[in-house]
């Protein structure tokens, strides 16, 4: 009789114990939702921010050319947008292209990345080279 009763309290116990876990869970989940409810503004907030400057900087990037203190022709500058945003060939207008340079046009207080130094490194240290790749005959027939 005795083992009965002890049997009784351990599966009691048990059922405490497992009503109690699936709570706590249930707690915290509540928790964890209430805390993203209250975030979530701000986390919509700040990445509406970061696009906005995104694409404020994509649109300038292209603008740059024709504002009036950009130091090239327009017309000489192509727009890559990655990894470098233009490339001028200086003396295109006049088909006597005499420099190439690379521009990295940056607003405010932001920086080159790291593949842009990379970049701006590898033409300072004059590891650039030409190339040239014909296509076989047989693909463009």
């Amino acid at each position: 009789m005795n083992e009965l009763i002890y049997l009784g309290i351990i599966v009691l116990a048990m059922i405490f114990i497992y009503i109690g876990y699936k709570l706590g869970n249930k707690v915290g989940e509540l928790k964890t939702n209430k805390q993203w409810e209250l975030n979530l503004p701000k986390i919509r907030s700040e990445s509406i921010k970061r696009s906005r400057q995104v694409i404020g900087g994509q649109f300038s990037e292209q603008l740059a050319p024709y504002l009036p203190d950009f130091p090239y022709k327009p017309t000489e500058c192509k727009f890559m947008g990655k990894p470098i945003d233009l490339i001028v060939f200086n003396g295109m207008d006049e088909k006597n292209i005499n420099e190439i340079i690379f521009v990295e046009i940056k607003s405010g207080d932001s920086k080159l990345s790291t593949t842009e130094r990379k970049l701006r490194d590898c033409i300072k240290e004059k590891r650039i080279r030409w190339q040239e790749y014909r296509i076989s005959k047989k693909l463009t027939k």
